[in-house]
């Protein structure tokens, strides 16, 4: 028997003994035995998939992903197979999912935690108006377009919705929340592209990286935003003028004033973190700030991951020199990601109920809502100021979704804002923009270089 074939044959193992591992003969239930179980399950296949796509030449996370949706829908082949069926459902019931839920939560703060390490303030504001006229762009055309996509294929309420929301609730909610997801590119997948093609100090690759880090922000606050409203439908209450601005001014507030306290208390709070001397204290000192800002970002009615992203804006290494450990914090938190990030995307793809797809209209929303995210991140090219750069290479590199609309999608999951047609559309949307950028971008740029050899 094959040694690489051992994951595969456990995980279905496990899969079909679920019951005798969490309830055994005398009728003793143990919670965390299906706990166990579902994590099993779901790392096996984050990794498997994983290393799959890596030899593939893709992002580690569309394996996580495509894995997910593998493990959703094995009811589908056995109906015996319904282990998973729980974390499927609108609300979720069973104990056990919503433990998995919440590490998925988790996940998803630390995810954007690190991506908020991986720039800074000082970096953001040396980009340039290009990339901040790409950004803008960037995020007003997708919007723009999502909406219309979805009010072409959306034209009445889905009934898995209709029970969850009042009899006020606007389609134009869904539209919204479409266009929302469509406003987002993945800094990680785009920064990844460029590194493996030995492009990064190109002009336009510094542009299009730092284009998409102004382009998260501003996505983040249209999430806010948005969220805000919808919550505001879901509750019957009437939305006001002044209720959107203040909703509006609460995220600039609070990005603005967490950025200007954060930058300003951090020296001295980590100062005095640092003078406990017990082990793991970087560690837990940067996970405390980010979960702090977290909770107060949901405190101030914005959605936690914005709150972690500042978190990791803020923070820099220097601000950890008086501390034990000479690691860096990104390498301290690199296990803690490894561990409950995947959890997020497999989750995601748990989700995707793939019985949608046989219904024509669900692959036609599939459809316009690809096209719609990539021809929107191609006006984005029209945003360069300077002569000499290549306008298709900027707009190609804005193109992959990845990992934040897999997080605004699921976001709107949670709000019941979307059906799971939409949400599967829109992954499929996630899948196909981060698959095609890689091989487009490699083209696009050797087109570049061949022009500018003629030139």
């Amino acid at each position: 028997m094959s040694m690489r074939r051992l994951p595969l044959i456990f995980l279905f193992y496990i899969l079909a003994t679920h019951r005798a591992l969490a309830f055994d003969g005398a009728g003793h239930a143990d919670p965390v035995a299906p706990v166990l179980v579902a994590l099993l399950a779901i790392l096996i296949v984050a990794k498997v998939g994983g290393e799959v796509f890596e030899r593939l030449g893709q992002p580690a996370v569309l394996g996580e992903l495509v894995g997910g949706v593998l493990l959703g829908n094995l009811v589908l082949l056995n109906s015996s197979w319904s282990f998973f069926e729980p974390l499927r459902a609108v609300v979720l019931q069973e104990n056990w999912a919503v433990v998995i839920d919440s590490l998925a939560r988790i996940g998803v703060i630390i995810l954007l935690f690190q991506v908020g390490l991986e720039s800074s303030v000082k970096g953001m504001m040396k980009v340039g108006m290009s990339s901040f006229v790409v950004a803008v762009l960037g995020v007003v055309a997708p919007f723009i377009l999502g909406f219309g996509v979805s009010m072409l294929f959306i034209e009445e309420l889905p009934p898995d919705l209709a029970t969850h929301v009042p009899a006020s609730f606007s389609l134009n909610y869904m539209h919204m929340f479409v266009g929302a997801v469509l406003c987002a590119t993945s800094v990680g997948i785009t920064a990844r592209v460029f590194k493996d093609l030995g492009k990064l100090k190109t002009k336009e690759a510094q542009i299009i990286l730092g284009a998409a880090v102004i382009d998260d922000v501003l996505g983040l606050m249209i999430l806010a935003v948005v969220s805000a409203i919808i919550a505001a439908a879901m509750a019957a209450e009437p939305l006001e003028l002044g209720s959107l601005l203040r909703v509006i001014g609460t995220a600039v507030l609070f990005l603005g004033g967490s950025l200007a306290f954060g930058i300003y208390l951090t020296p001295k709070i980590m100062s005095q973190l640092a003078r406990l001397r017990i082990t793991g204290m970087k560690l837990v000192s940067a996970l405390l700030f980010a979960f702090t800002l977290s909770y107060l970002s949901y405190a101030a009615g914005l959605a936690a991951i914005v709150g972690a992203f500042a978190a990791g804006l803020i923070l820099e290494e220097v601000h950890f020199r008086k501390f034990r450990e000479e690691v860096s914090v990104e390498h301290l938190l690199a296990p803690v990601a490894t561990l409950l990030v995947p959890i997020f995307f497999v989750l995601m793809g748990i989700q995707v109920r793939l019985e949608t797809f046989a219904d024509l209209p669900v692959l036609g929303m599939a459809g316009g809502i690809t096209l719609a995210a990539i021809i929107g991140k191609q006006i984005c090219g029209l945003g360069l100021l300077e002569k000499g750069l290549d306008r298709l290479t900027v707009g190609i590199g804005m193109i992959p979704r990845g990992e934040v609309g897999l997080i605004f999608a699921s976001i709107g999951k949670s709000l019941n804002v979307i059906d799971d047609a939409t949400f599967s559309a829109m992954v499929i949307m996630v899948i196909v923009t981060t698959l095609i950028t890689p091989p487009i971008l490699k083209l696009t740029l050797a087109r570049w270089e061949r022009k500018r050899g003629r030139g």
